[in-house]
């Protein structure tokens, strides 16, 4: 009995099994054979290797300083209203170029206390908190604050103002409240390029600064420039970006000590230097370091917002590195594909209606005869390669 049902089990299933098998053949078949003749290979079944090769990329960002904004008395009591203090205006002809740049750098020379502290010009600056903000609203993304008047309001002043960058969320560098603050490198990824920022200055206008908080400010000193350069350069940066206060003041070439100390600076990893405290402005030089990289110094920017007036301590501007990263399995490398100087001049009628020009406007309108070509040829050509 066993028997007879497996043999008729056996019956049945057998013609099931040869017409699936049929069926399954032919829709095989009619996936790899379309209409067309032209044979598909299936998804389903398909295998592929791909074969891997060396690819790069490139990032690129632009890099912009501005110099020195020195707010001396007839400069802040110009921007004094019923509420307080504004300068915004003073920015507002060249707001549009300051907003150009990807990542822009200004030198506050005199330290922002505020009113609390009495405000005050020259020879002991304390200048509104105000000017900070304006700053921020027109394009500027970091200050750098190691100069000759870091100290003229001693501690008290650098904490208020301090107190008020953090406030507004603007990064500072080159005089800090503490060891740990003046410890933590200042470091920035623009467009997938990463750089630290660092600050010094050559002193305090004989201000000594307080025993045991030489942390204060950080004044130029070669060795500990160099181990600073060197802790930068071991954390996840791409380049070294430098603001130096040194140099003569009115000079309109650097020393022979400032080229001595670019080229040793440079030579130590520092990519991009600013360079502070001439009031005026000096060339530009391109540098091949030891190592073989390329860097650029700009010896001094001028002043780009202050009272002073004449022989050049009026005009200032905003220069532009255009810096270009390559990347590929190989490492990656940086390189600087252009260098742009746009220079500014700033007017003013008898002390009042402070205002920021594009040099070639202020020019054309009878502010000033320097031309732009004038002053973009000193920066750009005023030193050899």
């Amino acid at each position: 009995m066993n028997k007879k049902r497996v043999i008729t089990g056996m019956a049945i299933c057998l013609p099931l099994l040869l017409v699936m098998g049929f069926l399954i053949t032919k829709q095989y078949s009619e996936w790899n054979t379309p209409s067309g003749g032209e044979k598909i290979t299936s998804l389903l079944h398909s295998t592929r290797e791909v074969q891997a090769s060396g690819k790069s990329f490139k990032a690129s960002a632009s890099l912009a300083a501005i110099g020195d904004i020195l707010i001396h008395d007839t400069v802040y009591n110009d921007a004094k209203n019923q509420s307080g203090y504004d300068f915004t205006p003073m920015f507002s002809p060249i707001k549009e170029m300051l907003s150009t740049p990807d990542f822009l750098i200004a030198n506050q020379e005199s330290t922002p206390g505020g009113v609390e502290l009495g405000v005050s010009s020259y020879p002991l600056f304390n200048s509104p908190k105000e000017v900070v903000k304006s700053l921020q609203e027109v394009g500027v993304d970091a200050v750098t604050t190691a100069n000759n008047h870091s100290l003229d309001q001693g501690e008290k002043g650098l904490m208020s103002a301090i107190d008020y960058y953090e406030k507004l969320s603007m990064p500072y560098v080159g005089a800090f409240k503490s060891r740990e603050d003046q410890n933590r490198i200042r470091t920035f990824n623009v467009n997938g390029i990463k750089f630290a920022l660092l600050s010094y200055t050559y002193g305090t206008n004989g201000i000594p600064v307080p025993e045991g908080k030489e942390y204060l400010v950080n004044l130029i000193d070669e060795q500990k420039m160099i181990q600073e350069i060197q802790k930068a350069k071991g954390m996840d940066i791409d380049l070294v970006v430098m603001s130096l206060h040194w140099g003569n003041e009115y000079q309109r070439f650097p020393t022979e000590e400032q080229q001595r100390l670019a080229k040793v600076l440079t030579d130590s990893g520092v990519d991009i230097i600013f360079g502070h405290h001439p009031h005026v402005l000096q060339p530009i030089q391109t540098y091949k370091t030891s190592d073989g990289r390329d860097a650029v110094v700009v010896y001094s920017l001028g002043n780009f917002l202050s009272g002073q007036k004449d022989d050049y301590k009026d005009i200032g501007g905003m220069v532009t590195v255009q810096i270009e990263k390559k990347m590929n399995p190989a490492g990656s490398s940086i390189s600087f594909p252009s260098i742009q100087f746009q220079p500014t001049f700033v007017s003013e009628n008898h002390y009042k209606n402070y205002r920021i020009y594009p040099l070639d406007f202020a020019r054309k309108n009878g502010m000033i005869s320097n031309t732009e070509e004038e002053m973009v040829s000193h920066m750009v050509n005023g030193l050899p390669n």
